[in-house]
């Protein structure tokens, strides 16, 4: 099997929420108590309850590793874990990895982190080129086939191990479907 995984020197790591209510019910809202909360999508412009999904996905698309944690956890915190056993070098991530911390200690663990530069920082326009953009475009369009495909988004789970089963399963059957496809 392992002769059957893409052998990608690129990894992209990103994340994608997964409300569990309506944005007006995020303060009443008691699934998962204790364990959800309340975090910011900022692409979407959006407040919402519930957890939020980190993967770890290769160029050609196959998901190697996912973290869920709750809505208000930021990426940085995820990105330790997320990148145990990970073979893969280059790490294309976006502004919410912005961290010279973050890159500096993973390149001591011999990674290489690179994210887009805000448009305000010197050296954006040279830094932020157009083919690493659309490299990062993959996890994207994986989001989008695992929210087409799965409803990945709206998981109607009310336990934890519901939960988990939910996303093993959608993780396990776009795996599959990679291998269906290459």
């Amino acid at each position: 099997m392992s002769e059957m995984l893409p052998s990608d020197k690129l990894a992209i790591i990103d994340s994608f929420p997964v409300p569990l209510c309506q944005p007006v019910r995020n303060h009443r809202a008691t699934i998962f108590k204790g364990l959800a909360d309340i975090g910011y999508n900022a692409s979407k412009h959006l407040w919402f309850y519930g957890f939020k999904v980190h993967m770890l996905v290769t160029l050609s698309g196959y998901i190697l590793n996912y973290v869920v944690t709750p809505a208000s956890v930021h990426d940085i915190k995820v990105v330790y874990e997320l990148l145990e056993g990970c073979k893969q070098s280059v790490i294309l991530g976006d502004l919410g990895y912005l961290s010279s911390e973050l890159k500096k200690y993973l390149e001591q663990e011999g990674y290489h982190l690179w994210m887009p530069f805000r448009k305000n920082m010197t050296g954006a326009e040279e830094h932020n080129n157009w083919k690493v953009m659309a490299m990062r475009r993959t996890i994207e369009t994986r989001f989008s086939e695992l929210c087409r495909l799965f409803d990945i988004e709206h998981t109607l789970a009310r336990s934890l191990a519901g939960l988990q089963l939910r996303m093993e399963q959608i993780i396990l059957a776009h795996n599959l479907r990679y291998f269906e496809m290459n």
